[in-house]
């Protein structure tokens, strides 16, 4: 049977998991895998395995607990190892790659960031900043049948928007990346301009969400920026 794979931890690295529950119905038994300095929490992988609320659930409980007890490089949910000689191999592979992640993320969580900007507020910008944009809208207006005129607007505004919308993701990320050890970025979707993940030291947590809460106020009530966290570190292993 397939291992089930939840994380990797320093093999010295207190396990208290006795009494967590695994994925599946009934929760797998958890145990560990261990080469050299590297120890794997894992389970057997209960056949069919999706992603339902109770298995997501099992999942960040084992990596959650793991973490209270130091440095630890969570595995995203359904990793599977054909079987647990397989994962030591890989354990001793990696060993070094896997050593210095740890020690990078010690004592550190993450926050994830999303932030979307009313429509209607960023039109009405982009109308005012540019004077091209605006008269080519008046005169469109005016003339129903000018259908290239229109066309040639909508590729304009269009390109305002993204171009706006870039840059006020690149404002905002220089303004908080000083404060985290690491960020990644992901990709923008249509409701929200800035998607990304910082990882901080525990003890900025507060601090970042009072930076957080403060530009959300700055910006007013056309923005909506969304703090989560602290999360395990998925983004940074």
């Amino acid at each position: 049977m397939p291992t089930y794979v939840y994380a990797i931890t320093r093999a010295d690295h207190p396990l208290h998991i006795d009494d967590v529950p695994g994925v599946g119905d009934p929760p797998a038994r958890l145990r560990a895998v261990t080469a050299r300095d590297l120890t794997a929490v894992v389970s057997e992988a209960p056949p069919g395995l999706r992603a339902k609320r109770r298995d997501v659930l099992a999942h960040q409980h084992v990596i959650e607990r793991l973490m209270g007890d130091g440095a630890t490089l969570p595995m995203r949910f359904g990793l599977l190892g054909p079987d647990d000689d397989q994962v030591a191999a890989v354990l001793e592979q990696e060993q070094t790659g896997y050593r210095e992640r740890l020690a990078e993320l010690d004592g550190h969580v993450e926050f994830h960031l999303t932030v979307s900007r009313d429509e209607d507020d960023l039109l009405r910008e982009i109308m005012t900043q540019s004077e091209e944009i605006r008269l080519l809208n008046e005169r469109t207006r005016n003339e129903p049948a000018a259908h290239h005129e229109r066309v040639a607007l909508g590729e304009m505004v269009s390109d305002a928007v993204t171009a706006r919308r870039q840059s006020e993701a690149d404002e905002l990320v220089a303004l908080l990346a000083p404060a985290a050890a690491r960020t990644a970025q992901g990709e923008g979707t249509g409701t929200h301009f800035l998607n990304v993940s910082f990882l901080l030291r525990s003890e900025d947590t507060a601090d970042f969400s009072r930076r957080v809460r403060e530009e959300a106020e700055r910006r007013g009530s056309a923005y909506r920026l969304t703090l989560t966290g602290p999360l395990p570190p998925y983004s940074f292993v």
